[in-house]
């Protein structure tokens, strides 16, 4: 299967992406020997919503460890130990559809405020604490998209701008005109696949088609601590 890329004509093999070079890869059926698991305690959490927040929940946690699939391949990569420091549940369907326009992720999830040069501005998203750390913090990080059902160009794939994570922090301003003088890939999957992307990374995604459903995991990995007293919440 090719992966469209937009809004150009091109297409290219999913499988040619390369982490440092593109800022993506793919990873076929890495998440496929935990997915019954992971389907029984994402049962706990609510569907139906733009984002659920995921925190406090010890078996996710252990179940996107270093000692299983999705863990170990992000410590390859990262060539480092690392952890997951945040989990969202996206679940779109025909209750709860959106679309979500070009943008870099920049906040961090923290268990607690604490008043440090370049962390800011401070947010709260449901009844979380979350930041704006220094660009090199967010540069550092991995981010996990597990696909909990297949995605076609019709079911709300995640879009990317290949090389963009080296691009820096980019203003708000400047994200469109950074798109459109690059190539833009699809992010397609089928149940159980898994794509690894550098945080910084331009993104967005159209809203499904009607009757579809489309639910993504997305984990934020890390290596090593904030500056204290800032705490990663972790899940």
């Amino acid at each position: 299967m090719n992966v469209t890329t937009c809004p150009s004509e091109e297409s290219a093999d999913r499988f040619v992406l390369e982490l440092e070079r593109d800022g993506a890869c793919f990873h076929g059926g890495l998440a496929l020997p935990i997915s019954e698991a992971l389907t029984v305690i994402l049962a706990k959490w609510p569907d139906g919503r733009a984002g659920t927040r995921i925190a406090g929940d010890g078996e996710l946690a252990r179940l996107l460890g270093s000692d299983h699939p999705v863990g170990m391949a992000v410590a390859v990569l990262a060539d480092a130990p690392v952890r997951p420091v945040r989990a969202l549940l996206f679940d779109k369907n025909d209750r709860a559809d959106w679309s979500l326009g070009w943008h870099q992720d920049r906040t961090i999830a923290v268990r607690a405020e604490a008043d440090l040069p370049g962390f800011g501005p401070w947010t709260v998203k449901q009844g979380i604490r979350h930041v704006e750390p220094p660009f090199a913090v967010i540069e550092s990080m991995l981010t996990v998209r597990i696909h909990l059902d297949p995605v076609d160009v019709g079911n709300a794939p995640l879009l990317i701008v290949p090389g963009s994570h080296r691009l820096g922090r980019i203003p708000v301003a400047d994200v469109e005109a950074a798109v459109a003088r690059a190539a833009v890939f699809s992010c397609l999957a089928e149940v159980g696949d898994v794509w690894i992307y550098r945080t910084p990374i331009l993104h967005s995604s159209h809203a499904a088609e009607p009757g579809r459903r489309r639910r993504v995991l997305q984990v934020d990995y890390a290596a090593g601590d904030l500056p204290a007293p800032l705490e990663w919440l972790g899940i």
